[in-house]
């Protein structure tokens, strides 16, 4: 007996993850072996001990918080769990990073380092847990205070980099955003950290102003790819280290437009978290933020995730004025961007982009608002229909054919649904992308889980296990 009393709340969770101790001890081991915690050996006696009121030891708090977050697809925190927070440094911990120019660069330079030494799945060292919540969106609010710092700095050797350099960077940069779209996040995410830890070895060395805030822009947009590659392939707590330092970055490279798209980023991994009111005021903060700034196309990006937040709090009024403000702003994909001063980062954003963004805005009102079901598929079928013929954007096409399956699925048409499953299973081969693999995983399973008789259904459910790596 620990002479304590039980930990209901651990117990409470323990309960609904369905695990067993064994289970339980095993993950935990797991993930302890990749920190490069090898002295961890929890066994099934010493998790009935925790829920018996044991306090674990370090790292297994952080463990077990990171394993429930991941189970129930939120951000579990340490005192939901019954656990005490830990006393980790401000500057591994956290998203409050200061914000300044200097000391962004030392943060950023840092990080990517860490990542390619440990490249560890999920999170880098034992400190790094996701934020959400006001100590996420707190901090992220000092985005519009106005930059107080110069980028030189007396005592700085002169930069290395010539503007012709700099175009070369950022061509490099625009390839590497190509080949995500095309392949997903897993196959090339260290080639991407790697040159951002080039970039921020640059930033160390004084510039003229014009060619300091375009090698800022540049490591934001590769903190921002190096983010969304993490998030795309499940290592949610370092991509959004990755996005929080990607909007310093942005900030000191004094691009309003940028920094907004990294917030509605960061409000898309919120809404993949079940955050959607954390993801809602990430919106409407890069919306404020960049007001007077940005493109017709980029404001359309932002309506749209402003839908898809109110779509997950199942608010339908606000959904569907955001989806015709993001119509309405949508420019079509005949403007020529050059003309109209769309960033190159903004390429990605094309009608079939919006009509899948819109279509699964509907398709996640439909859980409360049927009706709504046949518009979802007539938003999607259309960014189905307009990725057909690109293979460029393979990813998002993946992305809109499983979303296909699940709308048929909510319209109980199970041949239809097992129609799309298959073409996701084939797009599924040519990516590496953990959330395509999810989203075709639990589409399949609860496809058979309705119509576990229907031969079709079974047939796709064991084609689409076969083909997917087992779950971490």
């Amino acid at each position: 007996m620990t002479g304590k009393p039980p930990n209901e709340l651990l117990n409470s969770w323990f309960q609904r993850s369905g695990w067993s101790k064994g289970e339980l001890a095993r993950l935990v081991n797991k993930r302890a072996r990749q920190l490069g915690a090898a002295h961890v050996s929890t066994d099934t006696s010493r998790v009935r001990r925790w829920l018996d009121g044991e306090h674990p030891r370090d790292p297994a708090p952080r463990i077990l918080v990171e394993l429930f977050s991941e189970r129930f697809g939120t951000v579990i925190t340490h005192a939901e769990l019954g656990l005490r927070e830990p006393a980790a440094p401000p500057a591994t911990s956290g998203v409050d990073l200061p914000w300044t120019g200097r000391r962004s660069i030392e943060l950023l330079g840092d990080f990517a380092r860490s990542d390619l030494m440990l490249n560890r799945r999920g999170f880098l060292g034992t400190s790094l847990s996701l934020s959400a919540g006001p100590s996420l969106i707190e901090p992220m609010k000092r985005w519009l205070s106005p930059v107080p710092e110069q980028h030189s700095v007396n005592g700085r050797p002169a930069g290395r980099v010539t503007a012709e350099e700099m175009d070369r960077l950022e061509e490099t940069t625009r390839l590497f955003r190509s080949w995500d779209a095309q392949c997903g996040g897993g196959l090339r995410r260290m080639a991407v950290v790697g040159q951002l830890h080039e970039v921020t070895e640059l930033l160390r060395d004084n510039y003229a102003p014009s060619l300091a805030e375009r090698l800022f822009r540049t490591a934001a947009e590769l903190a921002l790819l190096a983010g969304w590659m993490a998030y795309d392939i499940g290592m949610q707590p370092s991509a959004q280290r990755y996005f929080v330092l990607a909007l310093h970055a942005a900030r000191e490279a004094g691009d309003t437009p940028l920094g907004a798209h990294v917030l509605a980023t960061m409000a898309r991994q919120m809404i993949h978290i079940n955050r959607a009111q954390d993801a809602l005021e990430l919106v409407h903060l890069a919306q404020y933020g960049s007001h007077g700034t940005t493109t017709a196309r980029v404001q359309s990006l932002l309506a749209a995730m402003e839908a898809r937040a109110y779509a997950n709090l199942g608010d339908s009024d606000n959904c569907r004025r955001a989806i015709a403000a993001a119509e309405d702003l949508f420019p079509g994909d005949e403007v020529d961007r050059s003309r109209s001063g769309d960033p190159t980062w903004a390429a990605f954003f094309t009608e079939a982009e919006l009509s899948g963004e819109n279509g699964h805005s509907f398709r996640d009102l439909a859980y409360r608002y049927p009706q709504l079901t046949e518009q979802a598929a007539k938003n999607i079928d259309r960014a189905v229909e307009l990725h057909s013929a690109d293979e460029a954007y393979l990813r998002s096409r993946a992305l809109n054919v499983v979303g296909m399956a699940t709308v048929r699925l909510q319209q109980r048409e199970p041949e239809a649904a097992v129609a799309h499953l298959h073409s996701g299973t084939e797009l599924v081969r040519r990516l590496r992308s953990k959330r395509v693999e999810d989203r075709l995983r639990t589409t399949a399973g609860n496809l058979f889980a309705r119509y576990p008789d229907v031969r079709s259904v079974r047939e796709v459910h064991e084609r689409t296990l076969a083909v997917l790596p087992a779950p971490a």
